[in-house]
């Protein structure tokens, strides 16, 4: 890995409200304990691939960003974290992205309300931390990773991407719908009806629709937090528009995440393949 100074000459920002400064080492507690032996670990070799610092509002959050050690500007990739937070998975995500020659950057989405690495439950997790997470943060803080990103002069930010996982992968659906210069997104089963930390809140499904950014869903026939019913109603809404969902049968929630049971090699492969291509082929290449 070659170091850089990005995170050097911020302004001594205000965080007193920022719970999260610097990311968690490792996976998750709650994602599972012990990680299984079959996780991927990129090798950041070739690589500038390391913590940063994103300026926002109110201060500034943590962030993953890995791009290729020379070269660029490169198509910018937004990479989304599951509801475990940014840990060593994501982390690979945006490695793996980097490898394949794009700018990969992952903000700490929770560092307001919390640290998720050592709660011991989603159920924790959702109480504690995520309730608490308004969309509209969200949002803001991606547009925020992408002003980042620009102001490295190693990302091409006309050619943006996004994709999450989980909790990312809804958040993939309304950033879609938030902010229209982004090229393609891909949700890897991103929850699709009114999300169970409040169901007031808004769906994917009710955004689909409006959604005018090219969108693949990767989504699995068994998944026991996301309805089959759900993703037959976001079909219905996506029919009329560039956006597409994939439904891998006899798979789980989670498929992509090599350290968990319910990884599956074959779609994770798959997905990860289709997502190579609907980026190339809506210009985020």
């Amino acid at each position: 890995m070659i170091a850089d100074d990005s995170a050097a000459g911020l302004p001594d920002l205000n965080r007193r409200h920022f719970l999260v400064t610097s990311l968690a080492a490792g996976f998750a507690v709650a994602a599972v304990t012990p990680a299984l032996a079959q996780a991927i670990h990129t090798s950041d070799e070739g690589l500038v691939a390391g913590e940063v610092k994103i300026p926002v509002a109110d201060g500034a959050i943590p962030a993953y960003r890995a791009h290729p050690a020379t070269g660029g500007p490169f198509p910018t990739v937004l990479v989304i974290q599951e509801i475990f937070g940014v840990h060593e998975h994501i982390k690979d995500v945006c490695r793996r992205l980097a490898k394949l020659g794009y700018y990969a950057i992952a903000p700490e989405m929770y560092a307001r309300q919390g640290d998720v690495s050592k709660l011991e439950s989603i159920k924790d997790i959702m109480t504690q931390v995520v309730s608490k997470v308004p969309d509209a943060q969200v949002n803001g803080d991606l547009d925020a990773a992408v002003a980042f990103a620009r102001a490295s002069g190693k990302a091409d930010v006309a050619r943006l991407g996004v994709t999450g996982f989980c909790w990312g992968g809804r958040a993939v659906w309304l950033y879609a719908a938030h902010n229209p210069a982004v090229k393609a997104g891909v949700s890897w089963y991103g929850l699709l009806g009114a999300p169970p930390w409040n169901p007031k809140g808004t769906s994917a499904i009710s955004v689909g629709k409006t959604v005018k950014v090219p969108v693949l869903g990767l989504y699995a026939s068994k998944d026991g937090f996301i309805p089959n019913a759900d993703v037959d109603a976001m079909k219905a809404q996506i029919r009329r528009s560039k956006s597409q969902i994939v439904v891998y049968q006899d798979v789980d929630h989670g498929f992509n995440a090599d350290y968990r049971p319910t990884y599956n090699a074959s779609a994770a492969y798959d997905g990860w393949r289709r997502m190579q291509e609907w980026f190339k082929s809506n210009g985020v290449v």
